[in-house]
C-alpha cells in the first residue's frame, strides 16, 4: 500500500496503483452506494477501535482465528509470488545472509545472535511464520508499533536493525517512492510460502456485516466481468503478472464468479 506524495489518501482518486491499493480502487469503484472515508491507523489502534464497536474495514489484515472474533472476512485474490514473505536487508549486508542460493530458513535466522531483526507489532505473517515466532519468543525479533504503511522499511534503511520481514511488492512500492541509498534487497524465505489468500476484513457489527457483503459482491462482479483481462492490467498499472500467478488468479476468479458469497 503506497502513499502518493507521502500522504494518506483522502479520496478514491488519491489511491495508488500497487497490489493492495490498486485492488482497493477496483472494489471502491464497484461500491458507488457507499461513502468511502480513508483513515490511517496502526494495527494496534485499528484493533482497539474495532473492539470499541466502531465499524471499520481493512484490506491489510490477514485472516487469523483470533481476528475472526472481531472481524468479518471475505477473500479477494489468491496467494501470489508478490505475497510471499521475504527477508528484507540492505544490499551492503548481503554477505551476512549467504545461503548458497537457497531460500533462507527463519529458524536459522532466529538462532543468529549476530543479527538484529525488527517486526511490526500485532502483524500476522502467515501460519508457519507466526507459529515459529510464538514458539521461540526469546529469540524472535523485537516488535514495535509500525507507522505509515504498517512496515519498518524506513528504519531498516536508517540501519536501526539488520532485517525485517515484508512482501516484495511493498518493498518495490517503498523504493519507488523513497529513492536513495542504501538499496534494499528481498531474499526468499522458505516459510514465506505459507502466506494466505488476500482478504478484506470489517468490524463484526451490523454495519460491518453489510459492508463485507458489499465487498464480497464487488469481488464477484470483478470475477464475472467480461473485461477481466482489462481490469487485471489496470489493477497494478500494467505491471506484468507472473504466468503461474495469472493462471492461479484466473482459476480463483472463475470459482468466485460461479460460487456463492464467501464471508466468515
Amino acid at each position: 500500500f503506497a502513499y502518493r506524495d507521502n500522504r494518506p489518501p483522502q479520496r478514491v482518486e488519491d489511491l495508488g496503483q500497487g497490489e493492495v491499493d490498486g485492488f482497493l480502487r477496483l472494489l471502491v469503484e464497484r461500491m458507488p452506494h457507499y461513502r468511502h472515508e480513508f483513515i490511517e491507523l496502526s494495527l494496534p489502534r485499528f484493533e482497539a477501535q474495532v473492539r470499541q464497536g466502531e465499524t471499520i474495514c481493512s484490506v491489510l489484515h490477514v485472516r487469523t482465528p483470533e481476528r475472526l472474533q472481531w472481524l468479518y472476512f471475505t477473500t479477494l485474490y489468491p496467494p501470489m509470488l508478490s505475497r510471499q514473505i521475504h527477508v528484507i536487508v540492505r544490499r551492503e549486508d548481503l554477505a551476512k545472509f549467504a545461503s548458497n542460493g537457497q531460500p533462507l530458513q527463519l529458524a536459522d535466522l532466529l538462532r543468529r545472535t549476530d543479527l538484529t531483526g525488527l517486526l511490526p507489532r500485532d502483524r500476522s505473517f502467515g501460519p508457519r511464520i507466526d507459529r515459529l515466532l510464538a514458539a521461540h519468543p526469546e529469540r524472535a525479533p523485537r516488535s514495535i508499533v509500525a507507522g505509515r504503511g504498517a512496515h519498518l522499511l524506513p528504519m531498516l534503511r536508517a540501519r536501526r536493525m539488520d532485517y525485517t520481514l515484508e512482501y516484495p511488492v511493498a518493498v518495490d512500492d517503498f523504493s519507488a517512492s523513497h529513492a536513495g541509498p542504501p538499496e534494499l534487497v528481498k531474499l526468499p524465505l522458505a516459510e514465506g510460502r505459507s502466506t494466505l489468500v488476500a482478504t478484506a476484513g470489517c468490524s463484526r457489527t451490523p454495519e460491518g456485516r453489510r459492508a463485507i457483503e458489499a465487498m464480497d459482491q464487488a469481488v464477484r462482479q470483478l470475477a464475472a466481468d467480461p473485461q477481466r483481462e482489462a481490469w487485471i492490467k489496470a489493477w497494478r498499472n500494467g505491471t506484468p503478472i507472473d504466468a503461474d500467478d495469472l493462471q492461479r488468479l484466473n482459476r480463483f476468479l472463475d470459482e468466485r464468479a460461479r460460487g456463492p458469497a464467501q464471508i466468515e
